[in-house]
């Protein structure tokens, strides 16, 4: 499916296959891996990427990466350029401010995508696994985010919304906000 003039993409995939120019992961606030996406990424993309996440604890989060906030490090072995890594809210732990915080994901990633004149980036499906965020909810949130970030701004060209399954692309497809 193609939303937004063909600058929003959605399908089913494997987002550590992805040959764009950054992919984004739903990473953990320790940057160290994990499961789900973030244990995806880091196994497929070699230790050359946790070495960077680990030098961006060391020099500016020494706590972990907040949540909702974006970093971006080289992509190892992946296909993609660069990859960037966000911190998605918990479902019910984060006193109401679930979707302020999811759609700071959002843009905070395509923020850093725009800044580094990256032309597609991939996103899988934030917080929606293991962090419990209802998948109803986060599509619209996202999308909400994503068209929000794109009409204001040129980069990056595309947005690639690539889902683990067709069960959740479904759902996706049934709850965005994307117009048209």
């Amino acid at each position: 499916m193609i939303f937004l003039d063909g600058r929003v993409r959605v399908a089913v995939g494997d987002i550590t296959r992805q040959a764009t120019d950054a992919i984004v992961n739903a990473a953990n606030s320790s940057l160290k891996g994990g499961g789900g996406v973030d244990g995806a990424i880091h196994r497929a993309g070699g230790p050359r990427i946790l070495e960077e996440c680990l030098e961006i604890r060391r020099t500016l989060y020494k706590a972990g990466l907040p949540t909702g906030e974006a970093v971006i490090t080289t992509a190892g072995l992946l296909p993609a350029r660069y990859v960037i890594h966000t911190v998605g809210p918990v479902w019910g732990r984060e006193g109401g401010r679930e979707a302020e915080l999811l759609a700071a994901c959002y843009r905070n990633s395509l923020a850093l995508a725009a800044a580094h004149a990256l032309k597609g980036v991939a996103f899988p499906s934030i917080s929606t696994g293991a962090f419990g965020y209802p998948r109803e909810e986060a599509a619209a949130v996202a999308s909400a985010a994503i068209t929000e970030f794109l009409s204001d701004n040129d980069a990056p060209a595309e947005v690639h919304l690539v889902f683990f399954s067709q069960g959740d692309m479904s759902i996706f497809l049934r709850n965005h906000k994307f117009e048209g």
